[in-house]
């Protein structure tokens, strides 16, 4: 489950911390929500997929660490990101 190339430069325009920035820890943040936003629609319709459950999971790990990271880091951002992402906490 690839993002499409326009959708992930939608994501990154979106989230961006400065005008060169593609790895920021909101951007890749954002860009796994969507990842895992697509994979939840793939298990509606594939639900004995258990490899693919595991990538989830791996997904779902590390953007936990990521938030963590910026929760440490940067409360303001982290709340904004949980806001623009309706991700709750």
């Amino acid at each position: 489950m690839v993002l499409v190339k326009e959708k992930k430069i939608k994501i990154i325009d979106e989230f961006r911390v400065h005008a060169r920035d593609t790895g920021s820890a909101e951007v890749q943040i954002a860009i796994l929500t969507e990842r895992i936003n697509q994979l939840g629609d793939h298990f509606k319709a594939h639900k004995k997929d258990f490899s693919s459950r595991r990538g989830l999971l791996c997904l779902v790990g590390t953007r936990r660490s990521l938030l963590s990271y910026l929760k440490k880091k940067n409360a303001k951002k982290y709340e904004e990101v949980l806001g623009k992402l309706h991700l709750r906490k």
